[in-house]
């Protein structure tokens, strides 16, 4: 008697994750590389297509779930996060991700954004960072700067701007990470590690809008500057930036400050990059960085811990109760307590 052997499952490639959908971007727009960083990774999980869902809610971010030939919704403005908590939670099995941008997850999805966070619920949150309102033309928007002028705020924006890593570690996020649409295998790197890590992995990723914000990003990104002006951030590494590698980060009492090497100043008075410091005040100073003059703009996992995963911990918790009280009735739970008849 033989047994029959089936061959494994052929290896996923960009493609099996391209849909037949036209992608309907303004041409240059930043999405279009995150996209293609996105299908390039997916295959490299070793995950099956149908374990996938992404979920998206309004804005022009918020079109992904038709480019990725995976299962998705297209919620509503802002909600994202609710929808997918409520995948992650009744299937824990799937891989469920989440695009959404700066107006859509930080003002009017602001709160189901930081309760996300908080629960540590096993989701990929990818932010799009353009710093305006793209499909609505180009109002300003909560993470837009200070006297930002746009069609809603002719005069100049009055409000000071979120600062998206430290809003999620402010919120007690596990996994804060920070990448630029262009930076190619940067992007895909980062995209990896959050997909490996356990629990609610939030990345910011600045993207361009060349239409109504075109160069927000142009310091980090221009090919002459962007090496003095970020900074990659590489748990056990110590923090040295500039073309030349000639400048590092180190602690002076409860602030950073920046070194010039040599005239004695070498790597070993620089800071250390800790990803795992459990308090996460330290990654969050390194977020505030890019708002002090002469600093970099990090850009890498600026966080990465453990903590109990939301959706394990509700199920168990779910588990416990049967065991205890027995399956639900739901006939009997809407007739227990004071009920009335209406004639």
């Amino acid at each position: 008697m033989t047994t029959a052997t089936l061959p494994p499952p052929a290896a996923l490639t960009r493609k099996d994750f391209q849909t037949d959908q036209e992608v309907r971007w303004c041409p240059g727009c930043g999405d279009y590389a995150i996209l293609a960083a996105v299908q390039s990774v997916f295959p490299e999980l070793g995950i099956p297509r149908e374990k996938f869902v992404f979920v998206s809610g309004i804005g022009c971010s918020s079109r992904f779930p038709y480019y990725m030939n995976t299962f998705g919704f297209h919620t509503i403005h802002g909600r994202a996060p609710a929808v997918a908590t409520g995948i992650k939670i009744t299937q824990p099995e799937l891989e469920v991700w989440v695009a959404t941008g700066d107006g859509d997850g930080l003002s009017i999805g602001g709160n189901h954004t930081i309760h996300m966070l908080r629960r540590n619920v096993g989701l990929k949150v990818l932010m799009f960072n353009n710093k305006i309102y793209g499909l609505t033309k180009g109002q300003y928007s909560p993470t837009s700067e200070l006297g930002k002028k746009a069609k809603s705020t002719p005069y100049g924006s009055l409000d000071r701007p979120f600062n998206p890593l430290s809003l999620a570690l402010g919120a007690e996020a596990t996994f804060v990470a920070r990448s630029v649409d262009v930076f190619q295998p940067h992007l895909k790197a980062v995209l990896r590690r959050a997909a490996a890590h356990k629990g609610t992995a939030f990345v910011e990723i600045l993207q361009n809008c060349n239409i109504f914000n075109d160069g927000a990003w142009e310091a980090l990104t221009e090919r002459d500057v962007k090496d003095d002006h970020t900074i990659l951030v590489e748990h056990g590494q110590p923090l040295v930036f500039g073309k030349n590698k000639d400048r590092g980060i180190r602690m002076n009492g409860i602030e950073l400050e920046v070194l010039m090497l040599g005239n004695g100043v070498t790597e070993k008075d620089l800071l250390v990059h800790d990803e795992r410091h459990p308090n996460p005040g330290y990654a969050f100073l390194l977020s505030r960085m890019d708002a002090m003059p002469g600093f970099p703009t990090p850009l890498g996992v600026l966080r990465a811990v453990d903590a109990p995963l939301y959706e394990h911990s509700m199920n168990e918790q779910v588990k416990q109760v049967v065991t205890k009280k027995g399956k639900g009735d739901l006939a009997a739970l809407l007739r227990a307590g004071d009920t009335w008849e209406v004639r």
